[in-house]
């Protein structure tokens, strides 16, 4: 039978394991290399340096127990700097020196600062150190505790920081700067090629007019004289030509290009360049081929800046044909969200190297000094235009067969009105049957679908009667021979645009007091703000909201009726 074992033993053994783990763990982060532990006398004397302090500081503990205290071997101007600014903070006297590393910590106040130490080599590095003060059972202090951590990787990481943080601040200004220059230089640019525009075409203008009257004179000019005149004239539109696309480029690139995207039919467009390239191609002998359209296709684009990108690759797949060439017009409806148009010619082709060149401004790829005149602006703006319009555009060339321009644009639907809205036509129709005469509302506006969709709305209207015109022009002309009652005006047309055409009949006492309905695909606040304080007495947006539509109709016709003042 074993002897009983007694509490107490049990308890003793307990105790005796707890110190040996205890003292294993305080050995075992007293002696670490990895953070230097100095422990101090009352008065700051060293009496412990640890394993990781004689490794940092490159001392032997003999070198310094009994020795020196920490300010020692510590930065002496950042000991003289902390002494300054606790004894502030403190509202204190405090030494520098040793008092000033521990001060806190004496007063019971937790302490972590950042410190250089000296190696004993002479050699420097950062240090975080922590401080704290070791009393008795009485509280009393009998020394301090200080353990450090070398800082150095910290405060490369930091420094790289601040460097590269400088680098990109740098950079941003550099770019800044850049592109406040650029900026300068393109409104520079634009400025002077709008003023050499003007001051060109003020003597073309007198040289294109004094040619013409020359040319239609009485008796008319001898042969002799009639073959200088044409090379006047010849010469004198061609340089107009140029002066325009050069502006046209310069707007462009600077940004100031102003489109009015909407759903246009294709076909139309097709059709339209047809009739205007025919005499072209005719003189040259080109046979011209364009598709045919079963079924009505839209795409979403600017009607007008389209019609200007698709005459440019006609006229280049003709100038640069082959004799008795042909060219044709192709499309292809991609997934339903992308339609590619392609203009293929039987020129000579390009190779490789010159079709990357193709897109450059004024590059005409050797054909400076051929018979066919061009500036190499065109390829160039039709392109910047396609992109504009949210499309791309790209060549396939091969020598000896030809080439294939084409460009892709989003698919668009044909403007159509709801059931719900017909409905809501009908009803207003109703209440309409049994007006007074009828009103005469007038529809400037350049797109087919947009002026076939206003004519469906009208022709549910007994009360009103529609006339149209297709240019701003036009539409002034209209507007003073018959004055109608209302006029509903697009922005974007060919010739001048709506606000000029707002000018003129604003500045006309025939026209003066007629309310302009502006109704139109640019659709930002900017421009809607512009538009009204330009004078329209309605701003509308494309696809139109026919509730909204006919509202605005109604009170321009009532504002008309009312005979007030325009500023009322």
């Amino acid at each position: 039978m074993q002897p009983s074992v007694s509490a107490e033993v049990v308890t003793e053994v307990s105790r005796q394991q707890t110190l040996l783990k205890t003292g294993a763990l305080q050995s075992a982060i007293f002696n670490s290399a990895n953070f230097s532990s100095i422990a101090t006398d009352e008065k700051g004397v060293i009496q412990i340096f640890n394993v990781g302090a004689e490794r940092m500081l490159g001392y032997t503990a003999a070198e310094v127990v009994n020795k020196i205290t920490p300010a020692d071997i510590s930065d002496p101007e950042e000991v003289i700097a902390r002494a300054k600014t606790l004894s502030l903070e403190l509202a204190t006297a405090i030494t520098p020196g040793f008092e000033a590393l521990v001060f806190k910590a004496s007063r019971g106040i937790e302490d972590i600062y950042e410190l250089t130490y000296f190696r004993k080599d002479g050699s420097r590095f950062p240090a975080v150190v922590s401080v704290t003060a070791l009393r008795d059972d009485q509280e009393a202090i009998i020394g301090y505790l200080l353990i450090g951590t070398d800082n150095t990787a910290r405060k490369q990481i930091e420094a790289e920081r601040e460097r590269l943080a400088q680098v990109l601040k740098d950079k941003n200004t550099e770019l800044e700067s850049a592109k406040l220059i650029a900026e300068k230089a393109s409104f520079a640019k634009s400025d002077f090629l709008s003023s050499m525009s003007h001051e060109l075409r003020t003597p073309l203008n007198a040289i294109l007019g004094f040619a013409q009257v020359m040319d239609s004179d009485v008796p008319p000019p001898t042969a002799a004289q009639k073959s200088s005149i044409e090379q006047i004239l010849h010469a004198g539109w061609y340089l107009l030509d140029l002066i325009n696309e050069i502006l046209d480029l310069a707007v462009i690139e600077s940004g100031k290009l102003t489109l009015s995207e909407e759903a246009v039919s294709l076909g139309d467009v097709i059709s339209e360049c047809q009739s205007m390239i025919e005499p072209q191609a005719q003189k040259r002998g080109i046979s011209l081929y364009f598709p045919s359209f079963e079924l009505p296709v839209f795409v979403q684009a600017d009607r007008t800046r389209l019609k200007q990108v698709l005459i440019n690759l006609l006229s280049n797949a003709i100038k640069y044909n082959q004799p008795s060439g042909t060219v044709s017009v192709d499309f292809t409806v991609i997934a339903g969200i992308r339609t590619r148009i392609n203009v293929r010619d039987t020129g000579q082709g390009l190779p490789p190297e010159k079709v990357t060149q193709l897109f450059q401004p004024f590059n005409r790829l050797g054909q400076e000094s051929s018979a066919e005149e061009g500036t190499g602006i065109g390829l160039v703006m039709s392109k910047r235009l396609v992109e504009l319009m949210q499309g791309v555009m790209g060549v396939e060339s091969v020598v000896g067969e030809g080439s294939v321009f084409w460009f892709e644009l989003h698919s668009a639907t044909e403007p159509k009105l709801h059931p719900d809205e017909l409905g809501h036509i009908a009803q207003i129709a109703a209440r309409a049957e049994h007006c007074g005469p009828q009103c005469t509302l007038l529809y400037v506006e350049d797109n087919p679908a947009n002026l076939k969709l206003v004519e469906q709305l009208i022709l549910r209207r007994p009360d009103w009667r529609l006339l149209t015109a297709v240019t701003g022009g036009l539409g002034v002309e209209l507007a003073r021979a018959y004055r109608p009652d209302l006029i509903l005006m697009d922005i974007n047309l060919p010739g001048i645009n709506g606000f000029q055409a707002l000018e003129i009949l604003r500045e006309d006492p025939l026209t003066a007091q007629i309310p302009v309905i502006a109704l139109t695909a640019n659709a930002t606040p900017g421009d809607i703000r512009r538009g009204l304080e330009a004078g329209f007495f309605r701003y509308l947006t494309k696809p139109i909201n026919v509730v909204a539509f006919m509202e605005a109709l109604d009170l321009g016709l009532e504002f008309a009726g009312s005979k007030l003042p325009r500023a009322a």
